[in-house]
């Protein structure tokens, strides 16, 4: 699990401004990851396509 996940989990109980400060992480960035979210998800599902396709690809 990644930091800005770790936020994203933990938000509602703690704030998303303490999360960000006691890892390290800023504020601007975790906004940023979750609004890009959907775009990386559409990339790594893309990606796999194209993977399974290439003869002798590595397949993860």
């Amino acid at each position: 699990m990644n930091r800005f996940q770790c936020v994203a989990d933990l938000q509602r109980r703690h704030g998303v401004k303490r999360l960000c400060r006691i890892l390290g992480v800023s504020r601007s960035s975790f906004y940023y990851w979750r609004r890009t979210a959907a775009g990386r998800a559409a990339r790594q599902v893309a990606d796999a396509r194209l993977a399974a396709r290439i003869p002798g690809a590595l397949h993860d």
